[in-house]
């Protein structure tokens, strides 16, 4: 009997212990929490995952039993759980290390994609501007105005010009311009230090509820870093009078619940051309972050921007052809502008009383930005010529919350956000006027006060049937218009409303660690310039675009991973800028059918190979077949390269990037010609010293970096031309780099 009882009371004993529970948090060096780390007890092989907060909560953990945790980019590290961990919990700390893609397990709380942006902003990272963007798989840009205007975006068969169907913002802050001088949408990131980012987080398609205006072709969001391991300070140089200078300095060394840095970026650069761009650019960026009550996140961040230049302007293919300009020469080299941009952004952090996390930042921006261009030369004025002149002076207000709740029922985990948010943007002296040689003022075209809201709320669920996920949202979006037209003899404010509600459904079924497969669909829109939806009485204020996605992530071996997507997007209305006229023109329902297919491959530790290809059928539906073209569509796009790291005191790579031929005008009479650029990039480091030596266009192509069919007349012309007119893209490039770390 004394036998039994002793039995009995160890069995007990032990059912007390298999089925206690253990709490805990997983943070980087810096104290920042990790989400989706793997944490996974070795005995039992009962596991879950950290949630936005770094917090995990694994059951039936016993003491002197061992938990794995693991995620891709840092070390893995087994602790063994003693009994204050299981009373008081555990903090662990992860060490960041060398991606390697073997690691890199499919599992239905990650997103395969992002991980792989990961990767590709680790082997390769990014040193100017134009290089954010390329990060994201398939995304092509092209500048076209002297290196201060915002660059031409291409992305899944759209000619988005600077932002009309993608949706951009860094740490919660929106980068679209709407009812912009230039163009609706209008993104100028090149206030974002590039050394500066950490995280880039994407999507393609209209399927995310916490994204709304401009999201139809996709969106991306990127977030600066918190803390910086080490003070560092570059300076480069290199042809066409290129200049570029970077620090960032740690201003608070071992403190224990705070970090701030700032970051500074100077920029100087002619170009090839031969009336040089002046171009100069100064950013400065400081950020502030303490953690309160030992885990809630408060963070402010600051920063100003200013550029000005000097342009050469899009020049006619017939006058190159003919011999009186070269691809670097000038019609009217008096193109340039200046903008500025200063951010004040507040972030917080908080864990609820019921585990709930809540996220929130509120924001300031005060922009400034005038353009000279002169698209069309002696076309309208065959005196005075046709330049113009686009100005704007915004301010920009704005909110973002949202609470994020895990729950579960039964054997299926929820997951469910809410949010809202309120963007108020008040435009004064939004200026269109016909000028000459930068200073004489000849006629103005529009000039008004813009004032317009956008206030939202969305709803995001995710339910957890196993191996399969299925996340309905829904989103509502208020906008209000308001205009005050300065060329009026009369006072009068317009004012119009508009409501849209989108829902949006997606599936994603996660087959085994290797193979992933999604279904995405949903509905989403871009909003029309406010001077249009009020002076012009548009009908779509508020067009939609219905989108649908079927494909994979798989893994067939342990170095190489494939996505694949094929997709389809319908366009209730396209909007096209006509900056000489001032107005967005509508050009009706459009529809495109694409694949995309990613390719990433690990042949050693140290080379990683990458490329990203998108196949696209673009057309309009209400324009008769043969003239249902969509002008500058992209056809094929195709991107990537090969990188190596840690090579001995050896790192680097080849990128190259292709577009092909597409179509101009509606007919497809005139074409865009594609173009094959490859870029060089070579590091050595000696200690705390990098040299470095960077190549753009390494093979010296004469291609055309961005192409519009435009009808022009030059001033000994009797009559216009209709056809390209192009910017060159900069020819072989070289610079030199040295790079202190300390």
């Amino acid at each position: 009997m004394r036998y039994r009882i002793i039995f009995i009371l160890l069995f007990t004993f032990s059912l007390q212990a298999v089925a206690q529970t253990i709490k805990g948090q997983i943070v980087d060096p810096f104290n920042e929490p990790l989400e989706n780390v793997y944490v996974v007890n070795e005995v039992s092989n009962i596991h879950t995952h950290t949630n936005e907060n770094g917090n995990f909560t694994l059951d039936k953990t016993a003491v002197n039993s061992s938990i794995q945790v693991s995620i891709l980019g840092y070390q893995k590290k087994t602790i063994k759980v003693m009994p204050e961990h299981l009373k008081n919990g555990i903090t662990i700390i992860l060490k960041t290390k060398t991606f390697q893609l073997e690691e890199m397990v499919l599992r239905k709380e990650i997103n395969a994609l992002q991980t792989i942006a990961r990767v590709d902003l680790q082997l390769n990272p990014v040193n100017n501007s134009q290089e954010i963007l390329r990060k994201v798989p398939g995304l092509f840009i092209g500048q076209h105005a002297g290196g201060g205007k915002a660059e031409q975006i291409f992305l899944r068969g759209f000619d988005i010009d600077h932002g009309t169907d993608i949706t951009l913002s860094v740490d919660g802050m929106p980068i679209n311009m709407v009812s912009h001088a230039h163009g609706q949408g209008y993104s100028d990131l090149h206030f974002v230090i590039p050394e500066t980012i950490k995280n880039i987080d994407f999507g393609k398609g209209p399927y995310y509820a916490n994204q709304g205006d401009f999201n139809t072709a996709g969106y991306v969001n990127f977030a600066t870093k918190t803390a910086i391991n080490k003070n560092m300070v570059s300076v480069g140089y290199g042809d066409f009078n290129s200049i570029r200078t970077v620090a960032m300095f740690n201003l608070l060394e071992n403190a224990k619940n705070d970090d701030a840095y700032v970051a500074l970026e100077y920029i100087e650069f002619d170009g090839p051309f031969e009336s040089p761009q002046n171009f100069n650019r100064l950013n400065l960026f400081a950020k502030y972050n303490t953690f309160l009550n030992g885990k809630d996140k408060l963070t402010v961040s600051a920063s100003h921007f200013t550029s000005a230049w000097d342009a050469s302007g899009q020049i006619p293919e017939r006058e190159v052809a003919n011999g009186n300009i070269s691809r670097f020469g000038a019609i009217d080299d008096t193109e340039g502008g200046f903008t500025s941009r200063s951010n004040i952004n507040v972030q917080l952090q908080k864990t609820l009383e019921d585990a709930s996390i809540f996220k929130a930042n509120a924001f300031y921006t005060n922009y400034n930005f005038e353009l000279y261009s002169n698209f069309t030369f002696f076309l309208e004025d065959a005196i005075n010529g046709d330049q113009i002149k686009q100005f704007e002076d915004r301010n920009i207000y704005g909110m973002n919350a949202k609470i994020i709740s895990e729950k579960e029922y039964g054997n299926v985990e929820a997951k469910f956000t809410k949010g809202l948010g309120l963007r108020f943007d008040n435009i004064k002296d939004n200026e269109l006027s016909h000028t000459k040689n930068r200073s004489e003022l000849l006629n103005r075209i529009q000039f008004g006060d813009v004032q317009q809201t956008n206030a939202y709320a969305f709803f995001n669920s995710e339910f957890e049937f196993g191996n399969l996920k299925v996340s309905p949202a829904l989103r509502f979006d208020y906008f209000k218009f308001l205009y005050n037209d300065n060329l009026s003899s009369t006072y009068e404010t317009l004012s119009k409303t508009k409501a849209i509600v989108n829902p949006k459904l997606n599936f994603l079924y996660t087959q085994n660690d290797n193979l992933q497969w999604f279904l995405k669909s949903g509905i989403g829109f871009h909003s029309n310039d406010a001077r249009v939806v009020l002076q012009h009485n548009a009908d779509k204020v508020l067009p939609r675009a219905y989108g649908v996605d079927l494909g994979n992530v798989w893994k067939p071996s342990k170095n190489l991973v494939l996505n694949t997507a094929l997709w389809y997007l319908l366009s209730e209305e396209e909007f096209v800028y006509v900056g000489d006229a001032g107005i967005v023109e509508p050009s009706g329902k459009s529809e495109r059918l694409g694949v995309d297919l990613g390719i990433r491959y690990q042949l050693t530790d140290n080379i990683y190979f990458d490329t990203d290809a998108t196949y696209t059928k673009a057309k309009s539906l209400e324009n008769i077949v043969g003239e249902d073209y969509i002008p500058l569509a992209p056809n094929f796009t195709m991107s990537g390269g090969i990188s190596f790291s840690n090579l001995g005191k050896f790192s680097g790579g080849l990128r190259y990037r292709y577009l092909g031929d597409r179509a101009a005008n509606e007919d497809n009479s005139i074409i865009a010609e594609g173009y094959f650029v490859s870029d060089l990039n070579v590091n050595y480091k000696v200690n705390d010293i990098t040299f470095g030596v960077a190549v753009e266009n390494l093979f010296d192509v004469a291609w055309n970096e961005t192409q519009f069919a435009t009808e022009s007349r030059l001033q000994n012309e009797a009559n216009s031309v209709e056809e390209i007119h192009f910017t060159p893209g900069t020819p072989f490039f070289a610079k030199a780099t040295i790079t202190y770390q300390f």
